[in-house]
This record gives C-alpha cells, structure tokens and sequence, in this order.
C-alpha cells in the first residue's frame, strides 16, 4: 500500500478520538521514528509504499492509539528542549509548559557570567528532563536529582548517558526529608499538583497512563509539596539563591502567598504559552 494512502486511512480513523490535527502529528511522529521518513520524504516521493512487515507494525500501533495509549509511550520517546528522552509507564511525558521554565532558568543562568560554577537540585525529577536540558545547556553546572520512584530514576539515568551528561540521582522522598545536607545555588520543582477536583479536566490518555504518583495531590492539601521544598529551600539555598516552580495554573494566587509568607522575596509569577498561570521564581 502506498504510504499516502494508508496516511489518509491511519488520520480518519483517528480523527474522531484525537482530533485531525492530532491524528496527523502522530502520523508524522511515527514515520519518522519507525521509518525514518519525514513529510518531505513523502511530498517529493509519493509513490513510496509500505511493505506487508511495515503494515503489521503500523496497524498495531494504530489500535493502541484507538485506545488512547499516548504515543510518546509507544515510540519509547519524546523529544524535550532539543533532546531525546526515554519515556515509559513510570515517568510522566515532559510538557511544551515545562520547556518553558527550563528556558527561564537557563537564561537566568546565562546572565550570572561573575559565577563560574552553579550547584542546582531538581526535586521530583521523573525522565530527568529538568536536570539533563539544564546539565546540557547552562556551562558548568554540577546538578542533583531527586525522585521516590526507583523505576523513573532508571529512566532518568538512561536519559543522562543517553544526552552525555552527568547529573547525581538520588532516591528520596522529599515529604519525609529533614535537610538536603548540602547548599544549592538554584533549587527546581515540577511536583505534583493536579487536585483530585480537576481529575474530570485530564485527557484520558494522560489519567489512564500516566504515573499517578507524579500527578495527584489532595484536594485538601494542593500545596503540600511546595510548602516542603520551600522550607528545605529556607535551609538549603545559599545567600540570593533562586527557587522555581512548575504550578497549578488555578494555585497561583496561593503559590505566591505562600512563598511570601515564608519569607521569600521578590516572587515573579508567569504565565505559560497558553496565558495559564505556571511557574514561580523566588530569591531568599
């Protein structure tokens, strides 16, 4: 079959789940990663066909997604701030919204030329996306991570060797952490966050496969982690150390008073590509 005609087959069925546009980048995505062809490819050779092997390949894959399963899980990987991750049922896939406060921070980073080296912890750290695109991009960084999960902190170390860097992983819960034992120029969180109340709002795809551990707080408690990592932060962050923020785009309001009311200074609150409420910075 040529493989123009099965695209079009591949997004009608689709369409109706995930939309056409959605239905579409997947098409693409896999292409690529299973064919090592790009749209181009297709454009200036439209005669190019699938092979019966090829089709078994695809046609499985095309039921998983009828079934929502995200498609970063079954490629085995997404791509984060110009790099490749490893990604599986025991690490949450890295968001465009994540990107984003990565670039905040390395561009922070950039601008602090009179400091010639950065200790930075990244709490929480799941694939390990925070920490490697930061250990990749900001020029002497020597950076720590922390996680609960033995399973996504072996994600997290393939995604390291994987991008050529090195990053200190260390199995923690940070809920029941007294000191960090150690001072750090720049502490970063995306922990979870989503309420159980917003449940209803998460894509199915996302509540049926994504690891819970890394998504859900209570409703009666939403900022349990962030209380936490900004008491650590108190004892932890050297002099004028920076502290930032993955949040819930509802808990902005909340995020901030918070941070002032233990004691931190000069909180910047910003919105995502989106106009959501998403990330914090605070100095001590």
């Amino acid at each position: 079959m040529k493989i123009k005609q099965y695209r079009d087959q591949f997004i009608q069925a689709l369409s109706p789940i995930h939309g056409e546009d959605e239905a579409e980048s997947f098409f693409y995505l896999i292409l690529e990663d299973k064919n090592q062809l790009k749209r181009i490819d297709l454009a200036l050779q439209p005669d190019l066909v699938f092979s019966q092997e090829e089709l078994v390949v695809w046609n499985t894959l095309l039921e998983q997604l009828k079934l929502e399963i995200p498609v970063q899980y079954l490629l085995g990987n997404t791509s984060f701030y110009g790099l490749e991750f490893e990604v599986n049922e025991h690490v949450l896939i890295p968001r465009s919204e994540t990107e984003e406060l990565v670039e905040w921070i390395v561009s922070d980073c950039l601008k602090r030329s009179e400091i010639k080296s950065l200790k930075i912890l990244d709490i929480g750290t799941g694939s390990g996306c925070i920490a490697i695109a930061l250990a990749k991009n900001v020029p002497n960084a020597q950076v720590f991570a922390i996680d609960v999960s033995e399973n996504a902190l072996a994600t997290a170390k393939i995604n390291a060797a994987n991008n050529d860097v090195k990053v200190t992983f260390l199995l923690q819960n940070i809920l029941e952490t007294k000191d960090l034992n150690q001072q750090f120029d720049i502490i970063v969180s995306n922990p979870p966050y989503v309420r159980n109340l917003e449940k209803q709002e998460i894509k199915k795809n996302v509540l049926d496969n994504e690891p819970h551990l890394a998504l859900f707080v209570e409703d009666d408690d939403a900022l349990i982690f962030y209380r936490k990592i900004a008491e650590l932060a108190q004892k932890n962050l050297v002099p004028s150390g920076q502290l930032y923020f993955e949040i819930n785009q509802y808990l902005g309001k909340e995020t901030v008073a918070l941070l002032d009311e233990l004691q931190f200074k000069n909180t910047q609150l910003r919105k995502d590509i989106y106009g959501n409420d998403r990330m914090t910075k605070s100095s001590l």
